[in-house]
């Protein structure tokens, strides 16, 4: 990447979006300290990221539940690390669950929830950590588009609840009409070494209409930049 530089402010869902193979997801496990920059830094409340900091969680493509757990379990084990009494952390895993709609599904084991089920898991683990950054990398790639268009609207409702501690999100997508939905501003990466080629802010209320111009335009202006970031 050459000179990519941006900062994520409170209350923001930010997404990052670009051609395949330009970095997106190397750059988000970068900010989150799982890698270290090749050149410049990462900072996290004016302090330099040089490892997985505390205040930050993330939520991969791949939810990776643990089988043989149940729901409850899995958000639990999230708190593993966490300071705090086994009957805080199951308190805390049962409020994320709820949190995400999977209240009367504590007991459930993964095999037995529907794909978007299991990715509210997922969240609910994430959550439960009390994250001021929440990081999510393609989080709905792997459902069906009905599921991930319902969940799309829940999770935006879930990260925008001023009683969680969650204060921005960073997601990156190859979902153009995605990131339209859900973010107050977009920025547009060229294909390798990427840099950063448009910023677009979404002023538009939530939720948004499809088929408005704002909403179309917008949708235009990324395909068109994407477009031109693969030439």
């Amino acid at each position: 990447m050459t000179d990519v530089s941006f900062d994520v402010h409170d209350d923001e869902f930010l997404s990052l979006i670009g051609p395949s193979g330009c970095g997106k997801s190397s750059l988000i496990r970068t900010i989150i300290g799982l890698q270290d920059p090749t050149d410049g830094s990462v900072l996290f409340n004016g302090k330099e990221v040089s490892g997985p900091p505390y205040g930050m969680a993330m939520i991969f493509q791949n939810i990776a539940l643990i089988p043989w757990k149940t729901a409850l379990e899995n958000v639990e084990f999230a708190l593993e690390n966490e300071k705090m009494a086994d009957d805080e952390k199951a308190k805390r895993a049962r409020n994320a669950l709820e949190q995400v709609n999977l209240k009367g599904f504590e007991n459930s084991y993964p095999s037995e929830l529907s794909g978007g089920m299991q990715q509210r898991v997922g969240i609910a683990r994430a959550v439960a950590l009390e994250p001021e950054l929440l990081i999510m990398d393609e989080p709905f790639s792997s459902l069906d588009e009905l599921t991930a268009e319902q969940l799309r609207g829940e999770v935006h409702t879930i990260l925008k609840n001023k009683a969680l501690r969650v204060k921005s999100v960073i997601m990156v997508s190859h979902n153009v009409e995605e990131v339209v939905e859900l973010s107050d501003r977009i920025i547009v990466l060229s294909k390798p070494p990427a840099k950063i080629v448009d910023e677009i802010k979404v002023g538009a209320k939530y939720p948004r209409n499809k088929q408005s111009k704002e909403f179309v335009d917008t949708t235009n202006r990324i395909l068109k930049d994407l477009y031109a970031a693969e030439a």
